[in-house]
């Protein structure tokens, strides 16, 4: 194809000592349109920088959290190692508050397990059993390490079978109550649970040990696990493009349950999340942290 004179421009190069010099011929609409080139690059290198920026935003309010939930179960442990009376240190009694200790550590330790799953740093079990002498207690050294043990088991049983921390740690794009209809603005309808951002096939894990109650196709929640735990509670995880788990299975919390999607009734991508107590939907934000 013969190319137009005018439609072509001639860039010359020169040597260093300017004795000798090489052309190139280039599409004058090139060089012409060099400046939008140059304006796009800057562009998506922008848009690069800011989403860096507000990754590491949302990953340092993230560790704020962790860090409050780590604080308020140290604080927690301490007022209860202030229980232990300063006379159990008597050698008399010294076998028998060891074995105590040793179970307490245990439990301390599964603690921290529950805590780890939900991306949570756990907190120190070493020199368990100090205190000091100021407990005015009508219990017998030994009932106060058992009372301290069944405050721990119980702990335990709460931060392992209640609901806390995220299915999916990332931005949530709905939350919990009334909001406009997504396929009618004119309408609002009550939405009972939170949508977490996610990306087809990105894992949703469960929030708390307990037994898969449901596992399929659930009207407009589309792919559906429902997982029960116990005082009640359940919880929901809809929209799913895969179910992982089966009816009857038995799932410990950061488990997971299945793959995001957009099924059912739905306008993209994402993790529907519910928390029910007694049937009734309750707002999950009260179980996402420790400190609610």
């Amino acid at each position: 194809m013969k190319v137009n004179p005018k439609d072509v421009s001639t860039i010359v190069i020169l040597s260093k000592n300017k004795q000798s010099a090489k052309t190139i011929q280039v599409r004058t609409k090139h060089i012409v349109n060099l400046k939008f080139y140059a304006l796009s690059l800057v562009g998506v290198v922008a848009l690069l920088v800011g989403a860096i920026v507000l990754l590491r935003s949302n990953i340092k309010q993230q560790e704020v959290e962790r860090q409050s939930e780590r604080q308020l179960l140290l604080n927690q442990i301490v007022h209860l190692k202030g229980q232990i009376p300063a006379v159990l240190q008597a050698q008399s009694e010294k076998n028998s508050a060891q074995s105590y200790i040793q179970a307490i550590e245990e439990k301390l330790k599964h603690v921290n397990q529950y805590l780890r799953k939900r991306g949570l740093k756990g907190f120190s079990t070493k020199a368990v059993g100090g205190g000091d002498a100021n407990g005015d207690t009508k219990l017998s050294e030994k009932e106060v390490y058992m009372a301290y043990n069944d405050y721990l088991t119980d702990l335990v049983n709460t931060v392992g079978f209640t609901p806390m921390g995220y299915p999916r740690v990332s931005s949530m794009t709905s939350r919990f109550g009334f909001r406009s209809d997504p396929f009618s603005s004119g309408h609002a309808e009550f939405h009972p649970g939170l949508d977490f951002k996610g990306n087809r096939g990105d894992n949703a894990s469960v929030t708390a040990n307990g037994r898969v109650v449901s596992a399929g196709w659930n009207g407009g929640y589309g792919n559906c696990v429902r997982v029960a735990h116990t005082n009640g509670y359940e919880t929901l995880y809809g929209h799913l493009s895969k179910i992982t788990v089966k009816v009857s299975q038995k799932i410990s919390v950061g488990e997971k349950v299945g793959e995001i999607g957009s099924t059912g009734r739905s306008t993209g991508s994402h993790l529907h999340y519910e928390v029910r107590q007694n049937g009734r939907p309750v707002n999950p934000a009260k179980f996402l942290t420790l400190n609610n």
